[in-house]
Protein backbone atom coordinates (compact mmCIF):
# COMPACT_ATOMS: atom_id res chain seq x y z
CA UNK A 1 0.00 0.00 0.00
CA UNK A 2 2.94 2.67 1.15
CA UNK A 3 4.51 1.66 -2.23
CA UNK A 4 1.56 2.17 -4.15
CA UNK A 5 0.91 5.65 -2.98
CA UNK A 6 4.48 6.60 -2.68
CA UNK A 7 4.48 5.86 -6.84
CA UNK A 8 1.05 7.35 -7.24
CA UNK A 9 2.24 10.26 -5.67
CA UNK A 10 5.54 10.83 -8.15
CA UNK A 11 3.83 10.34 -11.09
CA UNK A 12 1.43 13.40 -10.08
CA UNK A 13 4.23 15.01 -9.32
CA UNK A 14 5.94 14.81 -12.97
CA UNK A 15 2.37 15.30 -14.60
CA UNK A 16 2.44 18.60 -13.06
CA UNK A 17 5.94 19.80 -14.32
CA UNK A 18 5.07 21.23 -17.51
CA UNK A 19 2.41 23.87 -15.22
CA UNK A 20 5.36 24.33 -13.06
CA UNK A 21 7.10 28.01 -13.75
CA UNK A 22 5.47 29.75 -16.49
CA UNK A 23 7.85 32.45 -16.92
CA UNK A 24 5.70 35.27 -16.89
CA UNK A 25 6.52 39.36 -17.10
CA UNK A 26 3.57 41.17 -16.16
CA UNK A 27 2.62 44.85 -18.03
CA UNK A 28 0.49 46.98 -20.27
CA UNK A 29 -1.16 46.17 -23.41
CA UNK A 30 -4.06 47.22 -25.27
CA UNK A 31 -6.49 45.05 -27.40
CA UNK A 32 -4.59 45.37 -30.43
CA UNK A 33 -1.52 44.42 -29.28
CA UNK A 34 -3.18 41.38 -27.10
CA UNK A 35 -4.30 40.43 -30.66
CA UNK A 36 -1.06 40.95 -32.80
CA UNK A 37 0.47 38.85 -29.48
CA UNK A 38 -1.89 35.78 -31.10
CA UNK A 39 -1.37 35.87 -33.86
CA UNK A 40 2.21 36.51 -33.71
CA UNK A 41 2.92 33.77 -30.76
CA UNK A 42 5.25 32.11 -32.51
CA UNK A 43 7.59 34.81 -33.17
CA UNK A 44 7.66 36.45 -30.55
CA UNK A 45 8.47 34.14 -28.19
CA UNK A 46 11.28 35.20 -25.49
CA UNK A 47 14.68 33.98 -27.27
CA UNK A 48 16.50 31.65 -24.74
CA UNK A 49 19.69 32.88 -22.96
CA UNK A 50 21.97 30.41 -21.19
CA UNK A 51 24.60 31.27 -18.45
CA UNK A 52 28.10 29.57 -18.14
CA UNK A 53 27.05 26.35 -16.86
CA UNK A 54 24.31 25.84 -19.64
CA UNK A 55 21.80 26.49 -17.60
CA UNK A 56 18.68 28.67 -18.81
CA UNK A 57 18.26 31.82 -17.32
CA UNK A 58 15.28 33.16 -15.66
CA UNK A 59 13.89 36.10 -15.54
CA UNK A 60 10.85 38.00 -14.24
CA UNK A 61 8.13 36.61 -12.46
CA UNK A 62 8.30 32.38 -12.48
CA UNK A 63 5.15 30.97 -11.21
CA UNK A 64 4.02 27.22 -9.85
CA UNK A 65 0.46 26.24 -8.94
CA UNK A 66 0.79 22.58 -8.04
CA UNK A 67 -0.92 19.81 -6.00
CA UNK A 68 0.67 18.95 -2.86
CA UNK A 69 1.31 15.09 -3.77
CA UNK A 70 3.55 14.11 -0.75
CA UNK A 71 4.02 10.75 1.81
CA UNK A 72 5.66 10.75 5.11
CA UNK A 73 6.39 7.84 7.13
CA UNK A 74 5.13 9.70 10.53
CA UNK A 75 2.05 11.40 9.05
CA UNK A 76 0.86 9.62 6.06
CA UNK A 77 0.00 10.39 2.90
CA UNK A 78 -0.03 14.35 2.25
CA UNK A 79 -2.36 15.94 -0.45
CA UNK A 80 -3.35 19.93 -0.82
CA UNK A 81 -2.55 23.09 -2.98
CA UNK A 82 0.53 25.26 -2.95
CA UNK A 83 2.08 28.07 -5.27
CA UNK A 84 5.29 29.05 -5.51
CA UNK A 85 6.05 32.38 -6.77
CA UNK A 86 9.66 33.41 -7.83
CA UNK A 87 10.80 36.84 -9.01
CA UNK A 88 14.40 36.41 -10.51
CA UNK A 89 14.04 40.38 -11.94
CA UNK A 90 16.42 41.21 -14.86
CA UNK A 91 18.27 37.53 -14.46
CA UNK A 92 21.15 38.57 -12.94
CA UNK A 93 20.83 36.92 -9.71
CA UNK A 94 19.75 33.22 -11.48
CA UNK A 95 19.03 31.04 -10.13
CA UNK A 96 18.91 33.17 -6.86
CA UNK A 97 15.55 35.17 -7.25
CA UNK A 98 15.43 38.51 -5.41
CA UNK A 99 12.22 38.21 -4.13
CA UNK A 100 9.74 34.76 -3.98
CA UNK A 101 5.90 33.94 -2.14
CA UNK A 102 5.33 30.41 -0.66
CA UNK A 103 1.50 29.48 -0.20
CA UNK A 104 0.66 25.79 1.02
CA UNK A 105 -2.88 24.20 2.42
CA UNK A 106 -2.54 20.77 3.02
CA UNK A 107 -3.32 17.16 4.92
CA UNK A 108 -2.06 14.11 6.32
CA UNK A 109 -4.35 11.12 6.45
CA UNK A 110 -3.16 7.93 7.98
CA UNK A 111 -5.03 5.30 8.68
CA UNK A 112 -8.19 6.37 7.09
CA UNK A 113 -8.22 9.21 8.99
CA UNK A 114 -6.83 12.91 8.54
CA UNK A 115 -4.31 13.45 11.67
CA UNK A 116 -2.69 17.39 10.44
CA UNK A 117 -3.67 19.81 8.79
CA UNK A 118 -1.35 22.32 7.61
CA UNK A 119 -1.56 26.17 6.31
CA UNK A 120 1.78 28.14 5.55
CA UNK A 121 2.49 31.80 3.93
CA UNK A 122 6.26 32.42 3.46
CA UNK A 123 7.49 35.63 1.97
CA UNK A 124 11.18 36.77 1.35
CA UNK A 125 12.77 39.61 -0.17
CA UNK A 126 16.79 39.73 -0.75
CA UNK A 127 16.39 43.14 -1.46
CA UNK A 128 14.17 45.41 0.47
CA UNK A 129 16.60 48.00 0.37
CA UNK A 130 18.31 49.04 -3.06
CA UNK A 131 21.89 50.41 -1.23
CA UNK A 132 21.75 48.09 1.44
CA UNK A 133 21.72 44.58 1.69
CA UNK A 134 19.38 43.99 3.81
CA UNK A 135 16.90 40.83 3.75
CA UNK A 136 13.12 40.53 5.49
CA UNK A 137 11.82 37.13 5.80
CA UNK A 138 8.24 36.64 7.20
CA UNK A 139 6.24 33.68 7.66
CA UNK A 140 2.98 32.20 9.27
CA UNK A 141 1.73 28.92 9.94
CA UNK A 142 -1.22 27.09 11.42
CA UNK A 143 -1.66 23.21 12.28
CA UNK A 144 -4.11 21.32 13.54
CA UNK A 145 -3.21 18.21 14.98
CA UNK A 146 -5.59 15.72 16.46
CA UNK A 147 -3.05 13.00 16.89
CA UNK A 148 0.42 14.08 17.61
CA UNK A 149 3.32 12.25 18.73
CA UNK A 150 4.30 12.14 21.84
CA UNK A 151 7.30 9.30 22.84
CA UNK A 152 8.14 11.22 26.16
CA UNK A 153 11.38 12.97 27.08
CA UNK A 154 15.10 12.49 27.53
CA UNK A 155 15.29 9.72 24.27
CA UNK A 156 16.18 6.32 25.63
CA UNK A 157 15.11 7.17 29.04
CA UNK A 158 11.62 7.24 27.86
CA UNK A 159 10.27 3.68 26.91
CA UNK A 160 9.31 3.05 23.60
CA UNK A 161 6.72 -0.31 22.98
CA UNK A 162 6.38 -0.75 19.54
CA UNK A 163 3.28 -3.40 20.90
CA UNK A 164 1.05 -0.60 22.13
CA UNK A 165 -1.83 0.85 20.55
CA UNK A 166 -0.65 4.03 18.20
CA UNK A 167 -2.89 6.07 20.14
CA UNK A 168 -0.85 5.68 23.67
CA UNK A 169 1.64 8.10 21.88
CA UNK A 170 -0.57 10.41 20.77
CA UNK A 171 -1.84 13.65 21.75
CA UNK A 172 -3.98 16.76 20.32
CA UNK A 173 -2.36 19.95 19.39
CA UNK A 174 -3.46 23.37 17.79
CA UNK A 175 -1.01 25.84 16.90
CA UNK A 176 -0.36 29.01 15.45
CA UNK A 177 2.71 30.58 14.60
CA UNK A 178 4.23 33.91 13.00
CA UNK A 179 7.41 35.18 12.79
CA UNK A 180 9.07 38.33 11.28
CA UNK A 181 12.91 38.37 10.84
CA UNK A 182 15.47 41.00 9.36
CA UNK A 183 19.23 39.94 7.78
CA UNK A 184 21.22 42.71 7.51
CA UNK A 185 25.04 42.78 6.01
CA UNK A 186 27.92 43.36 7.98
CA UNK A 187 30.99 42.45 5.74
CA UNK A 188 30.88 40.01 2.74
CA UNK A 189 29.36 37.07 4.04
CA UNK A 190 28.61 38.02 7.61
CA UNK A 191 25.29 38.77 8.72
CA UNK A 192 23.13 40.46 11.90
CA UNK A 193 19.82 39.04 12.40
CA UNK A 194 17.05 40.13 14.48
CA UNK A 195 12.98 38.79 14.40
CA UNK A 196 9.91 38.86 15.97
CA UNK A 197 8.70 35.25 16.97
CA UNK A 198 5.17 34.31 18.27
CA UNK A 199 3.53 30.65 18.50
CA UNK A 200 0.19 29.94 20.06
CA UNK A 201 -0.82 26.38 21.34
CA UNK A 202 -3.75 24.78 22.48
CA UNK A 203 -2.65 21.16 23.89
CA UNK A 204 -4.99 18.72 25.18
CA UNK A 205 -5.86 15.07 24.98
CA UNK A 206 -6.19 12.44 21.91
CA UNK A 207 -9.67 12.82 21.70
CA UNK A 208 -10.34 9.39 20.22
CA UNK A 209 -7.97 7.08 21.66
CA UNK A 210 -8.74 3.89 20.39
CA UNK A 211 -11.24 1.02 20.65
CA UNK A 212 -12.11 -0.50 24.06
CA UNK A 213 -14.69 -2.99 25.28
CA UNK A 214 -18.03 -1.68 26.56
CA UNK A 215 -17.89 -0.88 30.05
CA UNK A 216 -13.87 -0.80 30.09
CA UNK A 217 -12.28 2.46 31.33
CA UNK A 218 -10.42 3.86 28.31
CA UNK A 219 -6.79 3.52 28.85
CA UNK A 220 -4.66 6.70 29.80
CA UNK A 221 -2.22 7.98 26.95
CA UNK A 222 1.67 8.63 27.68
CA UNK A 223 0.66 12.47 27.53
CA UNK A 224 -1.89 11.47 30.34
CA UNK A 225 0.37 9.70 32.38
CA UNK A 226 3.33 12.62 32.37
CA UNK A 227 0.71 15.15 33.79
CA UNK A 228 -0.26 12.66 36.76
CA UNK A 229 3.58 11.99 37.22
CA UNK A 230 3.88 15.73 37.56
CA UNK A 231 6.57 15.84 34.90
CA UNK A 232 4.21 17.62 32.58
CA UNK A 233 2.53 20.23 34.45
CA UNK A 234 -1.20 21.22 34.27
CA UNK A 235 -0.01 24.83 33.91
CA UNK A 236 1.08 23.98 30.59
CA UNK A 237 -1.86 22.57 29.70
CA UNK A 238 -4.47 23.82 27.48
CA UNK A 239 -3.79 27.73 26.10
CA UNK A 240 -0.40 28.75 26.25
CA UNK A 241 2.06 31.35 24.33
CA UNK A 242 5.41 32.22 23.25
CA UNK A 243 6.37 35.63 22.52
CA UNK A 244 10.20 36.32 21.79
CA UNK A 245 12.39 38.34 20.38
CA UNK A 246 15.67 36.97 18.53
CA UNK A 247 18.99 38.05 17.97
CA UNK A 248 22.22 36.11 16.35
CA UNK A 249 24.62 36.33 13.95
CA UNK A 250 25.26 34.51 10.68
CA UNK A 251 28.17 33.46 8.18
CA UNK A 252 26.78 32.79 5.01
CA UNK A 253 29.34 31.73 1.89
CA UNK A 254 27.28 29.54 0.01
CA UNK A 255 26.81 29.52 -3.95
CA UNK A 256 23.25 28.94 -4.21
CA UNK A 257 20.75 28.79 -0.91
CA UNK A 258 17.97 26.23 -2.34
CA UNK A 259 21.07 23.66 -3.47
CA UNK A 260 24.24 24.84 -2.46
CA UNK A 261 27.21 22.56 -4.06
CA UNK A 262 30.06 24.51 -1.54
CA UNK A 263 30.42 27.05 1.37
CA UNK A 264 29.52 27.00 4.76
CA UNK A 265 26.24 28.11 6.80
CA UNK A 266 26.86 29.21 10.32
CA UNK A 267 24.03 30.51 12.81
CA UNK A 268 23.95 31.49 16.20
CA UNK A 269 21.62 33.37 17.75
CA UNK A 270 19.91 33.74 21.49
CA UNK A 271 15.71 33.73 21.93
CA UNK A 272 14.00 35.58 24.33
CA UNK A 273 10.64 34.92 25.83
CA UNK A 274 10.06 37.24 29.14
CA UNK A 275 6.45 37.55 30.39
CA UNK A 276 6.22 41.21 29.93
CA UNK A 277 6.14 40.49 26.33
CA UNK A 278 3.29 37.73 26.63
CA UNK A 279 4.49 34.39 27.10
CA UNK A 280 2.57 32.04 29.33
CA UNK A 281 5.81 30.71 30.32
CA UNK A 282 8.94 33.08 29.98
CA UNK A 283 11.93 31.09 28.83
CA UNK A 284 15.27 31.64 27.12
CA UNK A 285 17.56 29.72 25.00
CA UNK A 286 20.43 29.53 22.44
CA UNK A 287 21.17 27.88 19.21
CA UNK A 288 23.76 27.03 16.91
CA UNK A 289 23.51 25.63 13.25
CA UNK A 290 26.74 24.47 11.78
CA UNK A 291 26.33 23.41 7.83
CA UNK A 292 29.40 22.44 5.64
CA UNK A 293 29.29 22.09 1.66
CA UNK A 294 31.86 20.26 0.08
CA UNK A 295 32.61 19.86 -3.42
CA UNK A 296 34.48 16.55 -4.43
CA UNK A 297 33.47 17.08 -8.55
CA UNK A 298 32.38 20.23 -9.80
CA UNK A 299 29.23 21.05 -8.45
CA UNK A 300 27.86 17.27 -8.96
CA UNK A 301 29.15 15.68 -6.49
CA UNK A 302 29.03 17.00 -3.08
CA UNK A 303 29.46 16.26 0.62
CA UNK A 304 27.44 18.04 2.96
CA UNK A 305 26.88 17.83 6.81
CA UNK A 306 25.40 19.82 9.39
CA UNK A 307 25.55 19.72 13.01
CA UNK A 308 22.97 21.46 15.07
CA UNK A 309 22.56 22.12 19.23
CA UNK A 310 20.01 23.86 21.12
CA UNK A 311 20.20 24.64 24.91
CA UNK A 312 17.56 26.16 27.29
CA UNK A 313 19.23 28.79 29.78
CA UNK A 314 16.42 28.72 32.41
CA UNK A 315 15.67 25.29 34.55
CA UNK A 316 12.14 25.10 34.03
CA UNK A 317 11.62 25.32 30.11
CA UNK A 318 8.43 25.20 28.56
CA UNK A 319 7.60 21.39 27.68
CA UNK A 320 5.57 22.26 24.75
CA UNK A 321 8.36 24.78 23.19
CA UNK A 322 11.40 21.97 23.72
CA UNK A 323 11.33 20.22 20.54
CA UNK A 324 10.69 23.98 18.45
CA UNK A 325 13.87 25.22 16.33
CA UNK A 326 13.75 28.15 15.33
CA UNK A 327 14.62 28.79 11.56
CA UNK A 328 16.69 31.51 9.86
CA UNK A 329 14.81 32.51 6.28
CA UNK A 330 11.64 32.06 4.74
CA UNK A 331 10.49 28.53 6.37
CA UNK A 332 8.41 28.64 8.97
CA UNK A 333 9.97 26.95 12.76
CA UNK A 334 9.64 23.62 12.50
CA UNK A 335 9.33 21.20 15.67
CA UNK A 336 10.23 17.78 16.26
CA UNK A 337 13.83 16.13 16.11
CA UNK A 338 12.74 12.78 14.46
CA UNK A 339 11.36 12.59 10.57
CA UNK A 340 12.22 14.09 7.53
CA UNK A 341 13.32 17.55 8.17
CA UNK A 342 15.70 16.71 11.06
CA UNK A 343 16.45 13.05 11.19
CA UNK A 344 15.49 10.87 8.61
CA UNK A 345 14.54 6.82 9.60
CA UNK A 346 13.78 8.31 13.46
CA UNK A 347 10.22 8.69 14.96
CA UNK A 348 8.75 12.04 14.61
CA UNK A 349 9.60 13.46 18.18
CA UNK A 350 11.16 10.63 19.41
CA UNK A 351 14.39 12.97 20.39
CA UNK A 352 13.06 15.60 23.12
CA UNK A 353 14.78 17.36 25.77
CA UNK A 354 16.03 21.02 27.31
CA UNK A 355 19.58 20.52 25.66
CA UNK A 356 19.54 18.96 22.42
CA UNK A 357 21.63 18.40 18.94
CA UNK A 358 21.57 16.42 16.07
CA UNK A 359 23.92 16.22 13.05
CA UNK A 360 23.29 14.92 9.13
CA UNK A 361 25.87 13.83 6.67
CA UNK A 362 24.97 13.14 3.10
CA UNK A 363 26.57 12.56 -0.26
CA UNK A 364 24.58 14.14 -3.32
CA UNK A 365 25.39 12.97 -6.40
CA UNK A 366 23.59 14.98 -9.32
CA UNK A 367 24.10 12.89 -11.91
CA UNK A 368 22.39 14.44 -15.31
CA UNK A 369 21.06 17.67 -16.32
CA UNK A 370 18.83 18.76 -19.40
CA UNK A 371 16.43 21.02 -20.61
CA UNK A 372 12.60 20.34 -20.39
CA UNK A 373 10.02 22.66 -21.35
CA UNK A 374 12.15 25.73 -21.60
CA UNK A 375 13.07 24.41 -17.97
CA UNK A 376 16.32 23.70 -16.21
CA UNK A 377 15.71 19.77 -14.78
CA UNK A 378 18.34 17.55 -12.48
CA UNK A 379 18.29 14.16 -11.22
CA UNK A 380 20.20 13.32 -8.00
CA UNK A 381 21.21 10.36 -6.09
CA UNK A 382 22.19 10.47 -2.08
CA UNK A 383 23.22 8.64 0.57
CA UNK A 384 22.86 9.54 4.34
CA UNK A 385 23.56 8.83 7.76
CA UNK A 386 21.71 11.29 10.21
CA UNK A 387 22.00 11.42 14.23
CA UNK A 388 20.49 12.97 17.39
CA UNK A 389 20.78 13.17 21.20
CA UNK A 390 19.69 14.96 24.19
CA UNK A 391 22.71 16.25 26.55
CA UNK A 392 21.15 17.54 29.53
CA UNK A 393 17.30 15.75 29.95
CA UNK A 394 13.94 16.83 31.63
CA UNK A 395 13.62 15.82 35.63
CA UNK A 396 11.78 12.57 35.18
CA UNK A 397 10.83 12.22 38.78
CA UNK A 398 7.29 10.91 39.73
CA UNK A 399 6.24 13.54 41.62
CA UNK A 400 2.85 12.26 42.63
CA UNK A 401 3.62 8.74 43.31
CA UNK A 402 0.73 7.64 40.53
CA UNK A 403 0.51 4.42 39.07
CA UNK A 404 4.31 2.86 40.02
CA UNK A 405 4.37 -0.12 38.07
CA UNK A 406 3.41 2.18 34.94
CA UNK A 407 6.44 4.77 35.96
CA UNK A 408 8.73 1.87 36.25
CA UNK A 409 7.74 0.48 32.62
CA UNK A 410 7.75 3.78 30.98
CA UNK A 411 10.46 5.39 32.17
CA UNK A 412 13.29 2.93 33.25
CA UNK A 413 15.92 5.03 33.42
CA UNK A 414 18.00 3.88 30.81
CA UNK A 415 21.08 5.80 29.81
CA UNK A 416 20.66 8.08 26.95
CA UNK A 417 22.67 7.94 23.76
CA UNK A 418 23.22 8.60 20.25
CA UNK A 419 20.49 7.92 18.19
CA UNK A 420 21.68 6.72 14.37
CA UNK A 421 20.03 6.03 11.09
CA UNK A 422 21.15 5.41 7.83
CA UNK A 423 19.65 6.03 3.88
CA UNK A 424 19.30 7.03 0.79
CA UNK A 425 17.68 9.38 -1.63
CA UNK A 426 16.81 10.10 -5.55
CA UNK A 427 15.37 14.17 -6.29
CA UNK A 428 14.01 15.90 -9.19
CA UNK A 429 15.97 19.48 -9.38
CA UNK A 430 13.73 22.08 -11.39
CA UNK A 431 15.44 25.18 -11.81
CA UNK A 432 17.86 24.71 -9.11
CA UNK A 433 14.74 26.07 -6.67
CA UNK A 434 11.95 23.43 -6.85
CA UNK A 435 13.16 19.88 -5.55
CA UNK A 436 11.03 16.73 -5.86
CA UNK A 437 12.79 14.48 -2.93
CA UNK A 438 12.03 10.37 -2.84
CA UNK A 439 14.37 8.97 0.36
CA UNK A 440 14.31 5.82 2.34
CA UNK A 441 15.78 5.11 5.59
CA UNK A 442 16.40 2.88 8.53
CA UNK A 443 16.97 3.88 12.57
CA UNK A 444 19.52 1.33 14.13
CA UNK A 445 17.68 0.98 16.93
CA UNK A 446 13.70 -0.57 17.19
CA UNK A 447 13.18 2.05 20.26
CA UNK A 448 13.75 4.85 17.22
CA UNK A 449 11.54 2.74 14.70
CA UNK A 450 10.67 -0.42 14.28
CA UNK A 451 10.31 -0.37 10.88
CA UNK A 452 12.11 1.66 8.06
CA UNK A 453 10.67 5.22 6.85
CA UNK A 454 9.91 6.53 3.25
CA UNK A 455 9.46 10.15 2.67
CA UNK A 456 8.44 12.08 -0.43
CA UNK A 457 9.08 15.13 -0.22
CA UNK A 458 10.59 18.68 -1.34
CA UNK A 459 13.81 20.40 -1.19
CA UNK A 460 17.34 19.46 0.46
CA UNK A 461 17.60 18.61 4.05
CA UNK A 462 19.32 21.25 4.89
Amino acid sequence: MKRTAIISAVLAIMACFPSYAENVSFGTEDAAQRDTHKVKKKKSRKPVVYNEHGDIIKTGLSYGPLPVVAFDNDKGFQFGALLNIFNFGDGKTYPVPKSQWYIEASAYVKQGRIGTQKYVVSYDNKHVTPDYNLRLCAAGSAFIDTALEFFGFNGYQSFYDPSMPTGFYRHGRLTANMKVDLIGEIVKNFYWEAGYHFNYFNIGQYKDFYKTAEGEPEPEALYELYQKWGIIPQSQTGDQFSSALRIGLVYDSRDFEASPSRGFWIDTHLIAAPKFLGSSNPYSKVNVTFRHYVPIFRDKLVFAYRLDYQGFLNKNAPWYMIPYFTVVGSLYDRDGIGGYRTVRGIMYNRVQGPHTGFFNAEIRWRFIDFHLWRQNVGLALSGFCDGAGVFKGMDMTNRTGYAPELYAKYVPGTKENVHLAAGAGFRIIINRNFIVALEYAQAFNRQDNKKGAFYLNTGFLF
